[in-house]
């Protein structure tokens, strides 16, 4: 299904049920997918849709570490920075996948392909430190799983089954 399939298919919802503003984050996802991140442009497309202000939108996507505002890597990796993730070395993951993608937290590699975001908690404390890319979740983490991680990603394009062990 392509991401205008799918925002047709909103709108159908949106057609159907009496509370519009039930569907505004799946909104936002789709005009997010359809452009690599939620434009200006797409928040009022959404706002539109929902017959709502952009304004409210707007709250709503700066609210969420997962819809993004400004354009984002290819793969993008948040790190979480939840309290046992910390107690396991989500620093030490943090300062190593900044030194290892050159980059500091908040940014994107120069050939577009990593973004590296904190993320207060991404529920997976049994695989502390633990990552999400692209919403695939790895961990417990370490430099030689994640060089594997990154390495495999460059090569195969796409994000594999989170690592559990």
């Amino acid at each position: 299904m392509t991401s205008e399939d799918r925002i047709r298919g909103l709108q159908k919802q949106i057609a159907g049920t009496d509370h519009a503003r039930e569907l505004a984050i799946d909104v936002l996802f789709a005009f997010q997918e359809r452009d690599g991140y939620l434009t200006d442009d797409g928040l009022r497309e959404a706002a539109q849709l929902l017959g709502v202000d952009p304004m409210e939108l707007e709250e709503i996507a700066t609210f969420y570490d997962f819809i993004y505002r400004e354009p984002v890597g290819r793969f993008v990796i948040h790190v979480c920075d939840g309290l046992t993730c910390w107690m396991f070395g989500q620093e030490s993951v943090t300062d190593y996948l900044c030194h290892r993608l050159e980059i500091a937290v908040g940014e994107t590699t120069r050939d577009g392909l990593f973004t590296l975001l904190p993320t207060a908690c991404i529920g997976h404390c049994d695989r502390a430190p633990a990552m999400l890319i692209n919403g695939v979740a790895y961990g417990p983490l370490t430099p030689e799983k994640i060089d594997s991680i990154l390495n495999n990603l460059r090569t195969a394009g796409s994000p594999a089954d989170g690592e559990t062990g």
